[in-house]
């Protein structure tokens, strides 16, 4: 099912490396109904910086999904086991959403067939309970600039900050990177 384009920046992919993100990546496959799922191309990114700290990153591209993935630490092989770890949360979760939608009846049945398993069920229902939302806030977007809203964002402590753009009057999110740094989205 799946292929690998595995791409290294400051660092040789190696045969072992390689082979490791192959094998690692290819457990990932128990989760889809053999038969009847689309064949993929995980995409895996390996970066080295010069404090060591060597990234990972992982995109696989379905049908109904995409999942993505990255870790960082001082250990390649480490976070090629993290990356992978979230990778099957995430799938775990996408596949008890299916089961619930399927009971429901409120499901496409191709894209329950590519998920489930042949007696139609998600493996793992455990992670249902992490679905739950446990606050809901209403509030009242202020028209202002982009720099307004990051001042906004970091006065309240908040890692995001949702406003009304107020040269285009679309609805647009300032959020804190993990660089520190900040980033915009703008929609439609």
């Amino acid at each position: 099912m799946l292929r690998f384009n595995i791409r290294g920046e400051n660092i040789e992919v190696t045969d072992a490396i390689r082979n490791y993100v192959e094998k690692r990546v290819s457990k990932l496959e128990r989760y889809f109904d053999k038969d009847k799922a689309p064949e993929a191309t995980a995409h895996v990114n390996l970066k080295v910086y010069s404090d060591k700290n060597a990234k990972v990153e992982v995109t696989i591209p379905l049908p109904y999904i995409v999942l993505r993935a990255e870790e960082t630490s001082h250990d390649l092989y480490a976070s090629i086991d993290l990356v992978v770890d979230k990778l099957e949360r995430q799938i775990r979760k996408f596949k008890t959403r299916i089961n619930r939608k399927q009971r429901e009846g409120n499901i496409d049945t191709q894209m329950a067939a590519v998920f489930l398993n042949s007696q139609g069920e998600a493996e793992n229902e455990s992670e249902e309970s992490d679905l739950e939302i446990v606050r809901s806030k209403r509030l009242s977007l202020k028209p202002m600039d982009s720099e307004e809203a990051v001042l906004q964002m970091n006065m309240l402590g908040h890692n995001f900050f949702i406003f009304e753009d107020a040269e285009t009057n679309g609805t647009s999110i300032v959020y804190r990177r993990k660089d520190g740094k900040y980033g915009l989205i703008e929609t439609n």
